[in-house]
């Protein structure tokens, strides 16, 4: 499998000297004018920093800008005071498509992603995401937090562009405090609250890429559940009157409400450290600070009297905040009504830094920045897909198709409450003809249709993790959890079980091989085979480790995905490895008694 090329990118240099010159006069005027001053686009100079924050099951109206009375988020919502705010922007209902869209520029469909676990988050190797085309300019790049994008190398944020990654590859955690997480691929231990822990990590990265142009990634965990959160926050919502509801008020949970809100306002918080510590180093008028969300709310809360929640196709389920701060470049409390769509930030940004971005591939998005500058500027009307599990809608400026092909006139009804599609039957006509060639265009995977294997081995790359997520189960295994991320793999009972991965090893080698197990007492002595090929290696477990099921003493509502357990590492011995396809099978020669062991994941590490 071939290695992807470094991304090569451009300075636009005669774009600079252009609007250098038309700034002249703004520049030599303000001598006397104490207040600050926008400009009307980028200035000379280093390129500048950016920081881009996402929030993970956040909805529109978990922020007090949208007009939310349950919570308090000042430092979010001073983003759009002292910048730009998009009124109609749009991602898609869940995660990893948004993630992929925002990274690319592209149609998720196009960029191979089809699901949100087992594979179908995995965003191709090929394409070319905004972090390369920085990297290839110069920038120092991180990303800190939840990638959902894919685990293993070519998919691994570090071969995507980041020179450094800490966080979780999978779709969400089971713990957020002090987690079992990775730095580079390789496994480490969380340090106190998670997000908390993150934002600690960008902040050591601003203070050490000062010097030089940087982008910071914080892709944050939160309020995805569980839904676990300091007690400083919770103390603040559990006894909490809550003033604003959902629509859908028979189906709200408050005390879940009470968590997400807690949850956001310690996001809140952690904005608040970044725009501190840009302020602290003089960096905030070098720095772009981007902050949005990557689908609807995880909960039925007010959300603005939109219908629909995380995983709908509906207003609701797709709209998101879109912040955009730049200091004395984008005039504060700019407000753009103009739709706009997660697909825009790749090239909104690489223009704003006066890069060309060179892909492999063509880009979807729309370069939004002379939105930015011009508030009056003539946009053409254009549609925003949203595509999810079988459904589709349609999100021009003034209407809205639904999956079912009802007509919402958006300026009026943004509650979706009145179907003018007998109105309008001409218009329908066109939307249902645009939706039919934008899915033939994009053409969607499928786990049925995707022939990628999981990757093994990649030569330019220590380690390589094969989670529990990604196997299949075969005889007595059971999953921990019908949702397979962060899920471990129990009931081990027969020489009939087996576990396996299908794996492409990317090149030949030598790898040494741990099982991240738990195992009582009284199942001490079993001895588990791995084999690839005519490649096998097997060990007896010699030492018990059974800790207790955790995480719901950290959780403030009940959890729907797996609770997680401390598994330990155990080394299975050393396994050579040649280039190709094939089944890797975990299996038992001998059960002592009872169970062999719970399975969380393989963990290879090269060693030539």
């Amino acid at each position: 499998m071939p290695t992807k090329a470094i991304t090569q990118v451009l300075f636009n240099t005669s774009r600079t000297r252009a609007v250098f010159l038309m700034l002249l006069p703004i520049i030599f005027s303000c001598k006397e004018d104490k207040q600050p001053q926008a400009s009307s686009g980028p200035r000379e100079g280093k390129n500048p920093n950016i920081v881009l924050i996402l929030a993970d099951d956040q909805g529109w109206g978990d922020l007090s800008s949208s007009g939310n009375a349950n919570l308090s988020t000042p430092n979010i919502d001073a983003l759009a005071l002292n910048g730009a705010s998009f009124e109609n922007f749009y991602v898609q209902p869940v995660c990893s498509p948004t993630r992929a869209e925002l990274l690319t520029g592209r149609h998720f469909p196009r960029t191979g992603v089809y699901s949100t676990s087992s594979g179908g988050e995995r965003m191709d190797y090929n394409e070319t995401t905004l972090a390369e085309i920085l990297k290839g300019s110069g920038y120092r790049t991180a990303a800190y937090g939840k990638w959902h994008n894919g685990m293993q190398a070519p998919y691994h944020p570090n071969s995507q562009g980041f020179d450094d990654f800490y966080g979780f590859a999978s779709g969400h955690w089971g713990n957020y405090f002090s987690p079992m997480l990775e730095h580079n691929g390789e496994i480490v231990k969380g340090n106190g609250f998670l997000a908390d822990d993150l934002t600690d990590h960008g902040l050591d990265f601003i203070e050490k890429s000062k010097s030089e142009p940087f982008f910071l990634y914080l892709p944050l965990n939160t309020p995805h559940s569980p839904m676990q959160v300091p007690e400083a926050y919770w103390n603040r919502f559990k006894n909490k009157e809550l003033r604003k509801f959902s629509d859908d008020g028979n189906k709200e949970d408050p005390d879940f409400t009470r968590a997400a809100l807690a949850m956001v306002e310690n996001i809140d918080y952690n904005v608040g450290r970044i725009i501190e510590r840009l302020r602290k180093l003089h960096l905030e008028d070098q720095t772009i600070v981007v902050y949005l969300s990557d689908n609807g709310p995880n909960s039925f809360r007010w959300n603005g009297g939109m219908r629909g929640k995380k995983g709908s196709t509906d207003e609701g389920g797709v709209r998101s905040p879109l912040y955009i701060q730049w200091t004395n470049v984008i005039r504060p409390g700019t407000k753009i009504e103009t739709t706009a769509s997660a697909i825009d930030l790749l090239p909104t940004l690489t223009h704003m830094a006066e890069l060309q971005p060179r892909t492999n591939k063509p880009i979807d998005g729309k370069d939004l920045s002379p939105l930015l500058f011009d508030t009056d500027k003539a946009w053409p009307d254009r549609i925003i897909y949203n595509h999810w599990n079988g459904k589709t809608s349609l999100r021009t400026q003034n209407y809205r198709l639904d999956n079912g092909n009802r007509l919402y006139d958006m300026q009026k009804d943004r509650s979706q409450k009145n179907d003018i599609s007998s109105q309008f039957p001409k218009l329908v006509d066109s939307l249902v003809k645009a939706k039919k060639e934008w899915l033939d265009a994009v053409d969607p995977l499928t786990r049925d249709t995707d022939d990628r294997f999981f990757t093994l081995g990649h030569p330019d790359y220590t380690f390589t993790q094969l989670p529990a997520r990604d196997a299949m189960g075969h005889g007595n295994i059971k999953r921990s959890n019908k949702y397979p991320n962060d899920s471990f793999l129990t009931n081990w009972k027969s020489v009939q079980d087996s576990i396996t991965w299908h794996v492409e090893v990317l090149a030949d080698g030598r790898f040494e091989v741990d099982l991240f197990y738990t195992c009582p007492e009284e199942s001490v002595g079993s001895i588990v085979e791995l084999s690839l090929g005519s490649s096998k290696i097997a060990q007896k477990i010699s030492e018990a480790h059974d800790p207790p099921l955790s995480g719901q003493e950290n959780d403030r509502v009940p959890r729907m995905e797996s609770y997680v357990k401390d598994f330990k590492p155990m080394g299975l011995g050393t396994m050579t490895l040649r280039k190709g396809r094939g089944t890797l099978t975990l299996k038992t020669t001998k059960v002592a008694d009872g169970e062999v062991a719970d399975v969380r994941m393989l963990y290879f590490k090269r060693i030539d």
